[in-house]
């Protein structure tokens, strides 16, 4: 059965999984993983919410990706948002897809996935990946489901230091929200009844450049291997780095900061040589899997040209060494 609430307060109190843009919700129905009654979200007033002003940005959760990423508003100001909102799946799908569904949606793993088999995440004994075809999972082992977390957003999110809003006015951070991923059975820590309305980010400072970027194996319509977001921030004479925000995802069970690439990056001029030198730091407390070892190799190079691009024209190029001048003597 299918319930169509004209409240928040009566979505929250529905019996069924709550269903927004649906297009992960809906596959796995038709793939048998999800069963169950549903209450539909379409005419509750509010979750399409767009403001901005002194506070930050507040985004409803029912938005969608799509026009996270087109926004003028987002793009001047939030620019790795934008980047990320619009370079994660299709068009297709970032037109369909919301805000809060993209932070809750369900792990892509095959075996989670596949109704005939019982991995941790439904309940069984053991994640079937580790002792299966983990190609794409986790290259940093941070609990017993080694799936990546699916969502870009989540990520994005965590580097803009963001906070959801919940149906009782009650506010988490993008950590809180997932939980520390040490239960394979959930992928979040909301409980039933509580429900995502918005999204808050705090304003940004002028002086701000960003970037988003990923690793993938095809060019279109692919998850990410690897994806990074960085955010810099430039004293006023373009000299030094005041502060540093990196996240990463696609390697772990949740989208995590890199502290030693950011604390590298602050206080330091904004050459190229800081740059690499500090993304080399990223695969810091990394444990791959016997197939995941390449994703390694790629991250110190995805992080690196995250942070060239969000720096752009703020990157400082050292002088060439003076030439040594002629003596005018013949060496014999």
């Amino acid at each position: 059965m299918i319930s169509f609430p004209k409240s928040i307060e009566a979505a929250a109190a529905g019996k069924g999984t709550l269903r927004a843009g649906g297009t992960d919700l809906q596959e796995l129905r038709h793939l048998g993983v999800h069963q169950g009654d549903l209450v539909d979200l379409r005419d509750v007033a509010g979750l399409d919410r767009f403001e901005l002003d002194e506070a930050g940005l507040h985004l409803g959760a029912g938005l969608s990706l799509a026009t996270v990423a087109t926004d003028p508003r987002v793009i001047d100001g939030f620019s790795g948002l934008a980047q990320a909102a619009g370079g994660l799946a299709t068009p297709q799908i970032r037109n369909r897809a919301t805000l809060a569904g993209s932070l809750l949606q369900e792990v892509r793993c095959w075996y989670y996935r596949n109704p005939h088999q019982s991995c941790a995440k439904k309940g069984g004994a053991v994640c079937l990946a580790r002792q299966g075809d983990h190609l794409f999972h986790a290259c940093f082992d941070r609990g017993m489901c080694v799936a990546p977390h699916p969502s870009t957003m989540a990520m994005a999110l965590l580097a803009h230091d963001a906070q959801v809003e919940l149906q009782d006015g009650s506010r988490l951070d993008i950590p809180t929200l997932l939980g520390d991923g040490s239960d394979p059975r959930r992928t979040h820590a909301l409980s039933p009844g509580q429900v995502v309305v918005a999204v808050h980010l705090p304003l940004a400072e002028p002086l701000e450049r960003a970037a988003y970027g990923r690793a993938i194996s095809r060019a279109r319509a692919e998850w990410p291997l690897v994806e990074v977001i960085a955010r810099l921030w430039l004293d006023k004479k373009g000299k030094k780095l005041t502060e540093a925000r990196v996240a990463i995802g696609g390697v772990a069970n949740r989208p995590f900061a890199l502290p030693a690439v950011e604390a590298a990056l602050v206080g330091q001029e904004p050459t190229d040589e800081v740059l690499a030198a500090a993304a080399a730091l990223a695969t810091q407390g990394a444990s791959p899997l016997p197939m995941t070892g390449y994703k390694i190799k790629l991250i110190p190079g995805i992080v690196h040209d995250v942070l060239l691009r969000a720096l752009g024209d703020g990157l400082i190029v050292p002088p060439p060494p003076p030439v040594p001048e002629a003596t005018g003597e013949v060496t014999p």
